[in-house]
């Protein structure tokens, strides 16, 4: 997990050149680009730089967005940057969520090689990935009172978002609305990620969600889809800035919910396994779904289901990010295909206690 996963096949000196013209073609002939880096824990899905833009004698501080290279062998099958570049737009302006400020979208793969978006840069502090915030860090040394704080306004964004309506037109580019469609579009992923070197412990839990369906899944929202701390710069343990749309969607509250509360668990199970306490007392399920009702006045209900739901499609990207790997020759093929799975052990703890319950 501490290691840097390879996520780009791009040279930095060539990116700031074409960047540099095509942001010219934008602003006028006086446009620079400082140099670009990367982020030290950069995205597994697209490729984020880092650079300043001036223009007109200010200054502003960005983020770009690249559609990765095919090469890099992508974490997804196809990347809309233009629907995230509308969603944190409508997110910010509808729903009054700190997304980043959108820029500009560039849907011609000239400039850069690929689409791109440009969004202004937030500083804050993000929960980090690796090594996981449940280890050490800022987040976990802080108080109990902050770190509720935290939590409370992290559910605040799920809130905030599940309550604003938004029209059909907005959320068309999303494609089919509902539980159903979103579990379909999970079996066409996890089929486009494998192939046909199948992984055993996924297909048995999307058979287990068939067999415990819900009888009346939840009204359909936008979901964030990626909902959960480690996409969340704060600042002071408040929201500042809100990241990572690409896996957006319109389904039921739940999606969000327990994806936030799974994400928690995950990284939390990483931590008891290398003999540490973690972060025990954080994203429990039952705050987190008290916090929802007390804002939404909405009470999220199947949730084993759709925590078993939220360590599937973990476990499909996953296991995509370790073939990304094992093509990098970062890691060798495992004998058994549910190794592909870093918590395999959760899901089968959580079919265990269906397969008991039945």
């Amino acid at each position: 997990m501490a290691e840097q996963l390879r996520t780009s096949t791009r040279d930095l000196a060539e990116l700031r050149e074409r960047a540099t013209a095509w942001l010219r073609a934008q602003v006028g002939a006086s446009a620079s680009v400082s140099e670009m880096s990367r982020p030290a824990e950069n995205g597994l899905s697209s490729e984020t730089l880092f650079f300043t833009a001036t223009w007109d004698g200010r200054s502003t501080r960005c983020v770009a967005r690249l559609a990765p290279a095919q090469e890099a062998v992508p974490v997804f099958p196809s990347y809309d940057l233009r629907t995230q570049f509308e969603l944190m737009r409508l997110a910010r302006e509808k729903a009054g969520i700190p997304a980043p400020r959108a820029l500009w979208f560039e849907p011609d793969p000239a400039p850069l090689g690929t689409p791109f978006l440009v969004m202004e840069r937030v500083d804050g502090e993000v929960p980090p990935d690796v090594m996981p915030y449940t280890f050490g860090g800022w987040l976990y040394d802080a108080s109990p009172t902050d770190r509720r704080r935290l939590q409370a306004a992290s559910v605040g964004i799920l809130a905030a978002l599940h309550r604003t309506v938004f029209t059909p037109a907005e959320l068309a580019p999303l494609g089919p609305a509902g539980l159903r469609a979103h579990v379909e579009a999970q079996r066409a992923y996890y089929e486009w990620a494998h192939g046909t070197y199948r992984v055993p412990l996924l297909e048995r839990a999307f058979d287990c969600l068939e067999a415990h369906w819900p009888k009346e899944p939840g009204p359909d929202v936008l979901s964030w889809g990626d909902a959960r701390i480690g996409n969340i710069i704060y600042r002071d343990f408040a929201p500042v800035a809100v990241l990572d749309w690409e896996m957006a969607a319109v389904g039921p509250p739940e999606l969000d919910v327990s994806w936030m509360i799974f994400l928690h668990r995950f990284f939390q199970d990483l931590t008891v396994g290398g003999g540490l306490p973690g972060m025990p007392d954080f994203m429990r399920s039952a705050d987190v779904c008290r916090t929802y009702r007390e804002l939404t006045g909405y009470e999220p209900r199947d949730l084993d289901f759709y925590e078993l739901y939220a360590a599937l499609r973990h476990g499909i990207v996953m296991a995509r990010v370790w073939r990304r790997r094992i093509h990098f020759g970062e890691q060798a093929m495992p004998d058994d295909p549910d190794d592909l799975v870093l918590h395999r052990a959760t899901i089968e703890r959580l079919l265990a206690s269906y397969e008991a319950a039945s």
